[in-house]
């Protein structure tokens, strides 16, 4: 394998497969933003604090802002914890941990993200389509109208 080196950074980008620690504030990003439904466990010194299940609606990254659970909503700051360490659990469910000091915030996706992009494609496909033929009824109801104006 041939790899080319800049001056001396020889290091390579990590690459973690379903298992590690990421700190980088972007890869927390993305490996949230897309969670949809997820299961969450609130959790200080390994003694679950809370637990629940609520809709992902936003993941950003502020330092002045913080991560709110509440009514069935996360909106997850990435400058809220040090790092997210992923994993597999029982059944090899998939999770995430958001990790500050002794703190954790588990989220455990719900939701499949190949079928929520399926899906998605399919609605947007349906949509497209509603609206080329609402446009185009518009278009000929108008062509009618104007035929009848010059009678």
């Amino acid at each position: 394998m041939n790899h080319e080196r800049v001056g001396n950074l020889s290091t390579l980008a990590p690459c973690l497969v379903d298992t590690g620690v990421v700190v980088n504030k972007a890869d927390m990003l993305r490996l949230l933003q897309d969670l949809g439904q997820v299961s969450y466990s609130h959790l200080e010194d390994n003694v679950a604090l809370s637990t629940g299940q609520g809709m992902v609606m936003e993941v950003f990254a502020d330092p002045q802002q913080a991560t709110l659970v509440a009514n069935h909503t996360l909106y997850i700051n990435v400058h809220s914890f040090d790092y997210l360490e992923m994993g597999k659990g029982d059944g090899e469910q998939s999770h995430f941990d958001l990790v500050q000091d002794n703190r954790r915030l588990r989220l455990v996706p719900l939701s499949d993200p190949i079928k929520d992009h399926l899906s998605r494609s399919v609605n947007t496909a349906a949509f497209e389509a509603m609206v080329a033929d609402a446009l185009s009824a518009s278009w000929d109801a108008c062509l009618d109208d104007d035929r009848n104006f010059f009678e």
